[in-house]
């Protein structure tokens, strides 16, 4: 049956009714393993994996037994957003626990990486931990600018299997597993042979509101839930590999992404498709299986979690806060009832370095965006064209914005347009009971000015204590700062 985009909508409304429906994985008798007294933590970290594409999670297309799995035996999140909907920022602010907008110029892509402040990797190597990555660690960055041998992640290796091969047993290990292949390839289908093979059928496709129904954005789509599949295969490896070798009770594992889809009007953009995320965490016997935490949690919140897994205590300069209480179902005294978005410079596409600042609060049933320079294309300026060869180059390179641009002037693709690369007004706010893709601005409706009301002083209270520079109406420092990437605008 084909899908319809009202079922894309009832996806984003939960239907949890998907959970435990999933086959029980049948587990092989493990080999005694010596057991080192601080649990290991595998930290699996997609490049681009938007809520809801699981299959436990209730969409249809995604095929993710080892998501289903960590889920079934673990800790659902069901609200989890990320500081900020661009790679380098959020992996920043997960290494440090702190705030984009706390950490200078790696509030912006393609930054430094300045040591002036503790990083997570760091101490728990410092606390008797190995650690390692593969994939994507920290990026994408200058870090050696700043005066690091390595990564701020840690030492990189080919694969966990390479890592795992080398560690020395009994000791606690800290390995950040950071897949791409949730990340589009511009143009290149890389994946869609995987999805075919899997018995994907892009006419099965739901399409989202925001995108036109054409077989261009079909087979984009198709290329993502083939990276989707690829994503959860690597990190069934990994899992299966703790399991063979008696590890995985005294793993945490956790797995989530760094921000929602690459798709246009997703990645670099703070609405829940550039912004909300999967996650889920196992711990063996440690947590009751199957249960689901309503609360919001950032995703920066597991720098502080990974320092409490290992005994340690969390730096006071580390703003954001652990949600280990959360996982074990015991009393959390943060207040968890919205989660604080934002976004500075994503790529170099306005003349002059120029940023896209926009700072949000999403609640349950709002989000609210405040977009501190209108002026500006949220996309990209249309006229510098360096990064991708295209316009509005925060929009990466897909089939989809070929399309888009290709139909600028066509009436029928006007609104998808307008969403997409338009201007955007000072603010806006959505009401989520009814408008969960975020299409429909009722900002100006005399109806919403208390809800509008309110979430701007929440906005203004966040930004003052957690001292955003943006507080002062003037500031554009962020905008000063150099930009690493390959290119530079006219």
């Amino acid at each position: 049956m084909r899908m319809t985009k009202s079922n894309w909508i009832s996806l984003h409304k939960f239907s949890w009714l998907a959970l435990g429906l999933l086959p029980a994985f049948s587990v092989l008798a493990a080999p005694t393993a010596v057991v080192p007294q601080k649990p290991n933590i595998l930290f699996i970290l997609a490049d681009n994996w938007r809520w809801p594409t699981a299959g436990v999670l209730g969409d249809p297309m995604a095929r993710t037994p080892a998501f289903d799995r960590v889920v079934r035996e673990g800790v659902l999140f069901t609200h989890a957003f990320n500081p900020a909907p661009s790679c380098s920022p959020t992996r920043a602010s997960l290494l440090t626990g702190r705030y984009p907008h706390e950490l200078a110029e790696r509030a912006n892509l393609w930054s430094a990486f300045p040591k002036d402040t503790p990083v997570v990797t760091q101490l728990l190597r410092e606390a008797g931990y190995d650690i390692g990555y593969s994939g994507k660690a920290w990026a994408p960055g200058k870090s050696e600018l700043s005066g690091w041998k390595e990564n701020p992640v840690g030492p990189k290796f080919a694969g966990f299997s390479d890592f795992h091969a080398q560690h020395k047993a009994g000791k606690p290990f800290f390995f950040w597993l950071g897949n791409t292949d949730t990340a589009t390839r511009g143009r290149k289908l890389d994946f869609v042979a995987d999805a075919a093979k899997a018995g994907l059928d892009p006419a099965s496709l739901v399409v989202p509101p925001e995108l036109p129904d054409r077989p261009e954005v079909r087979q984009d789509l198709l290329n993502y839930y083939g990276g989707v599949l690829k994503l959860d295969e690597e990190a069934a490896q990994a899992i299966a590999l703790l399991e063979k070798s008696g590890e995985l009770d005294n793993t945490v594992v956790v797995y989530t992404s760094d921000n929602g889809w690459q798709m246009p009007r997703g990645l670099a953009n703070c609405y829940d498709s550039g912004s909300r995320v999967p996650l889920a965490i196992r711990w063996g016997k440690n947590l009751a299986a199957g249960r689901q935490v309503q609360e919001f949690v950032n995703g920066a919140d597991l720098g502080p979690t990974f320092l409490e897994f290992a005994g340690l205590t969390p730096p006071p300069v580390m703003t954001m806060h652990s949600i280990k209480n959360l996982l074990l179902g015991e009393p959390d005294a943060v207040r968890r009832d919205a989660a604080f978005i934002e976004r500075e410079r994503h790529a170099n596409v306005r003349t002059n370095n120029l940023s896209y600042p926009v700072r949000a609060v999403r609640t349950r049933d709002f989000l609210y965006l405040r977009n501190l320079r209108p002026d500006r294309w949220p996309a990209g300026d249309p006229d510098v064209f360096f990064i991708h060869g295209r316009p509005f180059g925060d929009v990466d390179t897909s089939r989809t914005k070929d399309f888009l641009l290709a139909h600028q002037n066509d009436p029928a693709y006007a609104i998808y347009n307008a969403l997409i690369f338009g201007k955007r007004p000072a603010e806006e706010l959505y009401d989520l009971r009814s408008d969960p893709n975020q299409i429909t601005n009722v900002a100006s409706l005399p109806a919403y000015a208390d809800a509008l009301k309110q979430l701007r002083t929440r906005v203004d209270e966040w930004m003052k204590q957690t001292h955003d520079p943006r507080v002062d109406p003037a500031y554009d420092g962020f905008d000063t700062f150099p930009y690493y990437g390959k290119g530079t605008p006219p």
